[in-house]
C-alpha cells in the first residue's frame, strides 16, 4: 500500500480539499441572503434552494472525502459542483477591469482545485 509519509501527504491533501468544501458549505449558511441575492441576479431559478441544496452538497462530500469514504465519488462529485458554480457565477467575459481579472483569477484558482480533486480520485482507484 502506501508507506507511512506517503499516506500521511494524502490524508493531509484530502483534509485540506475537503474542509474547503465543508468551510465554506458552513459559511453559506451565515451568508444566505446577500448568496441567494447573487445567485438570483444571474438569472438562475430557484435561487435560495440551489445555494442551500449546493451548501448541503459541499458539506456532505466535503465530509467524505476527509474520512475517505467513497472518495472518487466524492471528489468528482465536487469538480461538477465547482464546474457549474464557478459557470454560473464567475462570469468574467461579462465583467470589465479590476472585477474581470478577479473573475480570472478565481477561475484558475478553481481549476487548480479540481486537479487536487483529480489526484484524489485517481489515488482513490
Amino acid at each position: 500500500m502506501h508507506d507511512s509519509p506517503a499516506l500521511m501527504m494524502i490524508v493531509l491533501g484530502r483534509l485540506l480539499l475537503g474542509g474547503l468544501y465543508v468551510a465554506g458549505g458552513i459559511h453559506h449558511f451565515f451568508v444566505i441572503v446577500p448568496l441567494t441575492d447573487a445567485i438570483e441576479a444571474r438569472g438562475i431559478p430557484f435561487a435560495k434552494w440551489v445555494l442551500v441544496s449546493g451548501s448541503l452538497f459541499q458539506i456532505v462530500a466535503g465530509t467524505m472525502l476527509i474520512l475517505g469514504l467513497f472518495v472518487a465519488a466524492a471528489a468528482f462529485g465536487l469538480i461538477v459542483f465547482t464546474l457549474a458554480a464557478t459557470i454560473m457565477l464567475l462570469n468574467f467575459w461579462d465583467m470589465q477591469g479590476t472585477a474581470r481579472e478577479s473573475a480570472i483569477n478565481t477561475w484558475k484558482t478553481n481549476m487548480a482545485i479540481i486537479g487536487g480533486l483529480l489526484i484524489a480520485a485517481a489515488g482513490a482507484m
